[in-house]
């Protein structure tokens, strides 16, 4: 593998394959946490942290695996450790804030099934990432789908004061936007091209 550098690793993560609106992982909290900014912000922070928390593991448990042969059991693997990371993060936000633990509600537990984070994990071990382009791609992923969360949220905040006919209010207009947003982001594209 050639080595890439940290920082096309983060621009590739975070602009150019961004794991919302280019690979069209995540789209569970992606379409319904995306109402409010405060709310998608919190949300994009979650993901982040439990993104880092799992990359971090993942790399650790697949060096284990495959020094003792034991490839196969690396899906079950990522899944115990994501869901203990968001068990982590929904404790620490229960107890710190249970005003935003309301706000956020089933999709704050759902994170542990949020593709995006095994995604993750599954991506930058096919990829043979270092420990620090691991570390580098769960930080450019997560600052990516916060940005995709913060986007969407700031066009839907948009919309419920725009006059939209009564057809495609709702659910109709948010794929329509995110439909729009993942047409801009095959714009970058060609950025990280060679």
């Amino acid at each position: 593998m050639q080595p890439d550098s940290l920082w096309l690793i983060f621009l590739s993560a975070f602009l150019i394959n961004n794991f919302v609106l280019a690979y069209f992982l995540g789209l569970c909290p992606f379409l319904g946490v995306s109402g409010k900014l405060d709310t998608a912000w919190n949300m994009g922070l979650a993901t982040t942290f439990v993104m880092f928390v799992s990359s971090l593991c993942a790399y650790g448990i697949n060096l284990l695996l495959v020094e003792y042969h034991l490839e196969f059991l690396r899906l079950i693997s990522y899944i115990a450790v994501i869901a203990s990371a968001v068990q982590l993060v929904e404790l620490t936000v229960k107890k710190l804030s249970p005003a935003l633990f309301r706000a956020l509600g089933i999709y704050l537990p759902l994170i542990t099934t949020n593709c995006a984070i095994l995604g993750l994990a599954l991506f930058q071990t096919i990829r043979d990432y270092s420990f620090f382009q691991s570390l580098v791609f769960s930080i450019g992923a997560g600052a990516g789908f916060t940005l995709a969360l913060m986007l969407m949220a700031g066009l839907r905040t948009r919309m419920d004061l725009a006059d939209v006919p009564t057809v495609s209010r709702g659910a109709a207009m948010s794929f329509m936007l995110a439909g729009l947003l993942s047409l801009t982001f095959m714009g970058f594209a060609g950025l990280g091209a060679h």
